[in-house]
C-alpha cells in the first residue's frame, strides 16, 4: 500500500466523502490513511451524522486552538486543553464550507450569555474568513446578521447554497453581486413571512446554476393556507435558467398558475421531484417533454397526467414514484394505460411505484411490465379497487405473487405492498424460496400480520435465514 501513488489514493478516498463511517474509519488505519482522509473530512466538517454537534464539543476545541489566548481569557472563556500548537495538521485551512446553524450550536456549548455568544461568533467568522481563502458551500440556517469580512474575495467561488426565506433580502442582493456562479441552491421557505425579492434576484444573476430546490417549511399541499400565486416571482426567475437548470425539486404548500406555463421550459431535466402539478387540459400537459429526464416524482398526480409525462420523456427514465391523488376518476382505465406506458417507454426503469386495481387486465400488463422491465431493484405495488368491478373480475393476490415469481427481475432487492394485501402461507413460501441467494427488502403498510402468528413465523424464519434483509411497516406515502 505505501507504493500506491497518494494522488491516486486521495482520489479513491475522496469517493467515500459522503460515507462518513467508512471515512472516519480510515483515520485509524495508518499516518498514511489519515494524512489523506483528513483533508477530504475537513472540507465540509459540518455534515456527518455520526456527529452530534449539539453534544461534542471537539470542533469547538478545534477552533478555538487558533484564537489568541488574551482574546479568550478576556471573555471569561476557559481554553482547550492543548493549543494549535500541538495540532497534528491545519484543519482550517482544508475547510470549504460555512454552516451557521452548526456553528452556533458548538458555539452555544460554551457561551454563557448572549454576548460571550455573539463575541465568538465574530472571532470565529473573522477566523474562517482568514483560514478558507476558497469557500464553496454555505448553508446560512438560521439567519443572523453576521458579518463576514471580505466577502468579496472569499464568496466569489461560492458554488452552493442553503438558506430560509428570513433571510434579510439587503444580504441576498449584496451576495448576488459576489456570487454569480452558485450551480446548487436550496431555500426553506418560511410561509409565514412574505416574499423575498433577494431570492429571485440571487437566481437571476446566477450563469451556471444546475440544482434548484424549493421547500416549503412544512410541504404538505394545503391549498389557501399560501397566497395564490406567491411563488410567481421565483419561478419566472427559474424560467430564465432553464437551460442549466437539470435539477429541480419544488414542494409547494399552495397553488400557482404561473407553474404550468414555466415548467414546459425546462426540457434539460434529469430529475423533476414535486409535489403536484395543475394542468387545464391535454394539449397543455402534451408541452412538457423532458428527453434528458432519469428521476420523476410528483406526489398528487393523477395517472393521466403521469403517462402522458412519461410517453413524451427520452426513454432514460430510471426512477417513477408517483403518489396519486386519492381519489381518480377512471382509475382502472388510468391505470392500465399508466403500466403501459411505463414498459413501452422506459425499459430500463430501477425504482417503480404502481398503483392499479386487482383485476385479470392489471396483472396481465404487470406481467408485461416485469418481462420487460428487467433492471428493476426497487418495486413498490399500491393496489386500490376504487372503481366498482364483480367480483369475477378480481384475482387473488396469491395470483400476483406467481407472477413476480415468472418474472422475477434479477436484480429485484426491495418490494413494497401496500393497501388490500392478504397472501397465504403457502404462496409467500413459494415466493420467499424463489428468492435465494438474493437478500430481500419487503417493505408493507399492511398490519394483519402483526397479529397472525403463522405470518410472523414464516416472516422470521425468512429473515434470520438471508432471505428477507429487511421487513418494516411504513405509511403508503413514497
Amino acid at each position: 500500500m505505501s507504493k500506491l501513488n497518494i494522488d491516486i489514493f486521495f482520489l479513491i478516498l475522496e469517493e467515500l466523502q459522503d460515507d462518513s463511517k467508512s471515512l472516519f474509519s480510515c483515520l485509524m488505519v495508518n499516518r498514511l490513511w489519515c494524512k489523506i482522509a483528513i483533508p477530504i473530512l475537513w472540507k465540509n466538517p459540518w455534515c456527518y451524522n455520526i456527529i452530534n454537534y449539539d453534544k461534542k464539543n471537539h470542533l469547538f476545541e478545534i477552533i478555538t486552538s487558533y484564537l489568541p489566548e488574551d482574546i479568550l481569557t478576556s471573555q471569561g472563556i476557559q481554553l482547550p486543553s492543548f493549543s494549535h500548537r500541538s495540532l497534528l495538521f491545519d484543519y482550517l485551512s482544508f475547510c470549504k464550507s460555512i454552516n451557521t446553524y452548526i456553528i452556533n450550536s458548538i458555539i452555544s456549548l460554551k457561551a454563557s450569555s448572549k454576548n460571550i455568544r455573539l463575541f465568538l461568533q465574530r472571532e470565529f467568522y473573522l477566523l474562517f474568513m482568514k483560514k478558507c481563502p476558497k469557500l464553496k458551500h454555505l448553508d446560512m440556517r438560521p439567519f443572523e446578521y453576521f458579518y463576514f469580512p471580505e466577502a468579496e474575495l472569499h464568496f466569489v467561488s461560492l458554488s452552493e447554497l442553503i438558506c430560509n426565506t428570513y433571510v434579510d433580502s439587503s444580504y441576498l442582493y449584496g451576495l448576488a453581486r459576489i456570487s454569480q456562479n452558485i450551480q446548487r441552491m436550496i431555500i426553506i421557505n418560511n410561509v409565514n413571512t412574505e416574499a423575498n425579492p433577494g431570492i429571485a434576484k440571487l437566481i437571476e444573476v446566477q450563469k451556471n446554476l444546475k440544482y434548484f430546490e424549493w421547500k416549503d417549511y412544512s410541504y404538505n399541499y394545503c391549498p389557501g393556507e399560501v397566497p395564490y400565486n406567491s411563488y410567481k416571482e421565483i419561478l419566472i426567475a427559474l424560467k430564465e435558467k432553464a437551460d442549466t437548470i437539470n435539477h429541480l425539486k419544488l414542494y409547494f404548500r399552495g397553488d400557482d398558475d404561473t407553474l404550468p406555463v414555466v415548467l414546459p421550459e425546462f426540457r434539460n431535466l434529469k430529475s423533476l421531484i414535486m409535489n403536484n402539478i395543475k394542468y387545464s387540459n391535454i394539449e397543455e400537459l402534451k408541452k412538457y417533454t423532458f428527453n434528458n429526464l432519469e428521476i420523476f416524482k410528483i406526489d398528487f398526480l393523477d395517472l393521466k397526467a403521469a403517462s402522458i409525462i412519461i410517453e413524451n420523456s427520452g426513454r432514460q427514465l430510471k426512477k417513477i414514484l408517483i403518489e396519486p391523488c386519492e381519489y381518480v376518476p377512471n382509475f382502472n382505465e388510468d391505470s392500465l394505460i399508466y403500466i403501459r406506458k411505463i414498459y413501452e417507454n422506459c425499459p430500463s426503469v430501477e425504482y417503480l411505484s404502481l398503483t392499479f386495481s386487482s383485476s385479470k387486465k392489471h396483472f396481465i400488463e404487470l406481467e408485461k411490465l416485469l418481462e420487460v422491465c428487467q433492471n428493476l431493484r426497487s418495486l413498490i405495488l399500491i393496489i386500490r379497487d376504487q372503481d366498482i368491478v364483480t367480483k369475477e373480475e378480481l384475482l387473488e393476490n396469491d395470483e400476483l405473487l406467481k407472477i413476480l415469481i415468472r418474472s422475477k427481475p434479477t436484480n429485484l432487492r426491495e418490494i413494497g405492498f401496500f393497501h388490500k394485501f392478504k397472501y397465504s402461507l403457502k404462496a409467500l413460501e413459494e415466493f420467499f424460496e424463489k428468492w435465494r441467494g438474493h437478500a430481500l427488502s419487503v417493505v408493507t403498510s399492511n398490519y394483519i400480520y402483526r397479529d397472525e402468528e403463522d405470518h410472523v413465523k414464516l416472516f422470521n424464519k425468512y429473515k434470520n435465514n438471508g432471505i428477507i434483509k429487511n421487513f418494516s411497516r411504513m405509511n403508503r406515502k413514497i
